[in-house]
């Protein structure tokens, strides 16, 4: 059985659906509101998108798609994770368009699960999937602060310089990629 310790594994298991689904670019957004006390998180693609029958039954932990087992638990954990913590849940989806999925969490409420290993999970989307761009941003959001930080990597940039020969899982390339991350998070106002 799944079990979701964090938030970044729950980000892992949609970016798994996404794959599966075909999808060639993945937006993940994570934005952090300290006035609002929210935190949000979307992630949408250009995959196969679902049929509306399935879109209605997409939080049913006994619906799933996957050949592997007959639940699907990931989805309706977030889901009912969210609602928890003070949030909300939506998905919408579009056959032959992707699918959008956001999850908001009250920033501050006891129960929110942290925020994890966003680093390790990126690296695992980035690395395991060759096909797949991914562009991540993060915003980060003090209303006391002068300006809103925010940090952005799209591996559109990185291919684009690295041309086709060179991997990402090339041990530079990947030491890169897990600096270019780390550095970015911890230069996001309140993060470091």
């Amino acid at each position: 059985m799944t079990v979701f310790r964090d938030l970044s594994q729950h980000i892992l298991d949609i970016a798994e659906n996404s794959i599966t689904a075909g999808a060639t670019l993945l937006h993940l957004d994570i934005a952090e509101h300290l006035g609002e006390d929210t935190l949000a998180i979307t992630v949408e693609d250009n995959g196969r998108g679902m049929a509306p029958d399935m879109l209605r039954q997409v939080t049913d932990p006994w619906v799933t798609t996957r050949t592997t087992r007959k639940v699907g638990l990931g989805i309706p954990f977030l889901k009912q994770t969210a609602e928890m913590c003070g949030g909300s849940f939506t998905i919408t989806s579009t056959p032959g368009v992707g699918t959008k999925t956001q999850a908001t969490f009250q920033l501050s409420h006891v129960d929110r699960p942290p925020l994890g290993d966003l680093v390790g999970t990126l690296l695992c989307i980035i690395v395991g999937n060759p096909q797949l761009d991914l562009v991540y941003r993060h915003e980060w959001v003090d209303e006391s602060a002068t300006a809103p930080s925010e940090f952005t990597f799209d591996t559109r940039e990185l291919r684009e310089i690295l041309g086709p020969e060179i991997p990402f899982s090339d041990a530079e390339v990947l030491a890169f990629i897990r600096g270019t991350i780390t550095e970015g998070l911890t230069s996001l106002a309140g993060k470091a």
